[in-house]
């Protein structure tokens, strides 16, 4: 069954020329990236630490909310590199690609979503959804289907806006306005990104319950990726981005939340230096930050797993881990 993500990207590809536009000096890198998030932190250390001038690249990031609009904007040449969900790149090159997207680093490795509830419960189990609608996310996005998974593995039926399910998922509120929405007391649970969900935490509108990141495990939930043409074309550029990353990676590994809530906060001027370090912390609790930027085989088959079982991929198709991922381009430092 086709996602409505997979039909615009099945479009995006007959729409968009392969001639890409290039850029005019090859060390200057336009980064698409989903959403502007906390979450991913260290590439913002990356930047505001000066590891990519160091290594010669400008890098200049803009945003393109949702995985179909940062793939249109690789499709399309208006980036060189996408951040986001490699399941995108899987949609595409099932769609019949010929120029697809590959993933060539993983920026983290856990889903960073949390379920609230309305009410505070530090003895939370997951049989307590059973009757109870949880506003998930968009339909065919990282977010729902995780959820999905992970209220599976619990051993709960969840189906996606059908309320005869011991568990409906709704999927049609849009990421941005979710937290809003269950503000106004629609739907028992929500699952939110931060800063969303400290941010309806601190003004006692819900509390978190659970991490779905810390319970999926590990995924390569976030990489980046760039067009299969791009490869050859801009090895050494991408080389030299993984290690900016890597280092990003690192200090965000060896470094408590207020260092790096200073490292970062020039770029999230609206969320006060107490808010930055709570989620820091909160990300950094369960491991969201990729410890390995390689995506591994077992990591991949764990993603498509999650796909199929949303009925976002057909049981029989078995997408190509050689063709969707590179790991030759991550040097060891």
């Amino acid at each position: 069954m086709k996602s409505r993500k997979a039909l615009i990207l099945s479009l995006l590809v007959m729409m968009t020329s392969p001639l890409a536009s290039c850029n005019k000096n090859e060390n200057e890198i336009v980064v698409a990236e989903v959403t502007h998030s906390i979450f991913y932190a260290p590439q913002y250390v990356a930047k505001n630490l000066g590891y990519f001038s160091e290594l010669g690249l400008d890098v200049d990031f803009i945003t393109t909310p949702g995985a179909d609009k940062t793939m249109a904007a690789l499709l399309s040449g208006d980036a060189d590199i996408g951040l986001m969900g490699p399941e995108a790149s899987i949609y595409i090159e099932q769609q019949g690609a010929k120029d697809y997207a590959v993933n060539f680093s993983k920026l983290t490795q856990k889903d960073g979503s949390f379920l609230l509830g309305r009410e505070e419960d530090k003895n939370f189990t997951f049989d307590k959804l059973k009757g109870k609608t949880i506003i998930g996310g968009r339909k065919g996005g990282m977010p729902e289907m995780v959820l999905e998974y992970v209220l599976k593995s619990h051993g709960l039926d969840a189906r996606q806006d059908d309320a005869t399910a011991e568990v409906n998922i709704r999927t049609d509120v849009q990421f941005d306005v979710m937290g809003g929405v269950f503000v106004s007391g629609q739907s028992d649970y929500v699952a939110l990104f931060e800063p969303a969900a400290s941010q309806v935490v601190n003004n006692g509108n819900g509390h978190i319950v659970a991490s779905l990141g810390k319970e999926s495990g590990i995924i390569p939930y976030t990489a980046y990726s760039t067009l299969k043409s791009k490869i050859s074309k801009k090895e050494d550029m991408i080389k030299k981005f993984n290690k900016a990353i890597k280092k990003g990676i690192d200090f965000v590994k060896n470094n408590d939340p207020e260092v790096i809530a200073d490292a970062i906060s020039k770029d999230f001027l609206s969320s006060p230096k107490e808010e930055l370090i709570s989620i820091i912390k909160n990300y950094k609790d369960i491991d969201a930050y990729a410890e390995d930027q390689r995506i591994s085989k077992e990591e991949f088959d764990k993603l498509v797993s999650i796909i199929k079982m949303a009925k976002e991929l057909d049981e029989n198709v078995v997408p190509d881990y050689n063709k969707l991922v590179n790991n030759s381009l991550i040097e060891d430092m």
